[in-house]
């Protein structure tokens, strides 16, 4: 299986040309994300769709999230994957950090099974490969995503699975380890209490397959494997993991079973965390890689063509409650710059930019 090799081609081309706001056509608000607000939009010139996600700069400062959001386009600019939400331009503008993305108009898989959509194993089976193509490819890029779970796995309109939001991804090295307690704790791996705990060694990649295995669990079952909430205390859950045994469906196949004990196996060093482990697995033995990374193989759920999947207040909250609507930032901007320009011709001292530069 050949990965993805990146031809820097696409970001060759947008550092070239200055890409801004007006350069894209606002069709609709869709939702917020760890990134502020996303919207779809068109780029003018080109007539292709994109989601851009955007976020107040001085929201961004205020909540100390500045460093964060470098993070994530730093990585997003290096990386570039089938099975990755990915980014196309990033730009800034006096109040706006904008980034600008794949659009996957097929909902998150979070959404479905709140909607009470009951996956089949077949759709199940597919996002546990596409996800590991995509764990694995970021493996050798030596990135640790840190928050796998069904909101950030997004469907297309074939249903194909893609792995979004590298809000506290982080990058380590050869030999190196993460030690820092971040991640959703119903899906953060044992060894990241531990480490936090303890002192201990730290972790890795390992924490992705983890988390992979909880959420293909929770979208066949309905639930997840522990019960896990924000409030359990990281002590309480290194108990847990040490006592607790995993209750599988008796309706699941064997070889299904075997898989997920790999992928929840406490101990990150006998877990399955690569995409050779899982070629070893029984249950995956007829899968053909090529035909998966092709995005071949059949879905086992399509979401609805008909509509558009995520919450309708979302449009509703940015057309009525929103202070500084986005389909008025063009007329808004040029009476602060007018306003600014007409400030500047009345003072004779050296001009202040108001720009917030992050």
């Amino acid at each position: 299986h050949a990965s993805n090799t990146r031809t820097s081609s696409k970001f060759f081309f947008s550092f070239l040309l200055t890409v801004n706001f007006d350069h894209f056509q606002i069709l609709r608000a869709i939702g917020k994300g760890s990134f502020g607000k996303v919207c779809i939009v068109q780029k003018r010139d080109t007539e292709k769709m994109y989601a851009m996600k955007y976020m107040n700069k001085q929201q961004c400062i205020e909540r100390d999230e500045v460093r964060n959001v470098f993070r994530e386009l730093e990585i997003l600019q290096e990386i570039e994957h089938v099975f990755l939400v990915n980014l196309w331009y990033s730009f800034q503008d006096e109040e706006d950090m904008f980034m600008v993305v794949d659009l996957l108009l097929g909902g998150d898989l979070r959404y479905h099974l709140q909607q009470g959509v009951q996956f089949s194993e077949d759709a199940a089976r597919l996002y546990l490969c596409e996800m590991t193509l995509a764990l694995d490819y970021l493996q050798s890029q030596h990135i640790i995503h840190r928050d796998v779970k069904p909101d950030n796995i997004l469907l297309d309109e074939r249903g194909h699975a893609h792995l979004t939001d590298f809000n506290i991804a982080t990058i380590i090295k050869d030999g190196e380890r993460a030690t820092a307690l971040a991640g959703t704790k119903p899906y953060m791996a044992p060894e990241i209490f531990q480490s936090f705990v303890n002192g201990g060694t730290g972790y890795a990649f390992e924490v992705d397959w983890w988390s992979l295995g909880v959420t293909v669990f929770e979208v066949l079952r309905g639930w997840r494997p522990y019960d896990i909430h924000a409030s359990n205390s990281v002590e309480s859950l290194i108990q847990l993991f040490s006592t607790i045994s995993v209750q599988y469906s008796p309706a699941w196949p064997k070889d299904l079973v075997a898989l997920l004990r790999k992928l929840l196996t406490v101990n990150p060093e006998h877990r399955f965390s690569s995409l050779s482990d899982m070629q070893t697995s029984p249950y995956l033995t007829d899968i053909d890689w090529d035909a998966v990374y092709e995005k071949k193989m059949e879905a086992g759920f399509v979401p609805n063509k008909g509509r558009l999947h995520c919450d309708p207040t979302f449009e509703l909250e940015e057309m009525i409650l929103e202070s500084r609507p986005l389909h008025k930032k063009k007329k808004r901007l040029a009476k602060n710059r007018s306003r600014d320009n007409s400030k500047d011709s009345q003072s004779v001292s050296g001009r202040k930019t108001r720009v917030t530069r992050l």
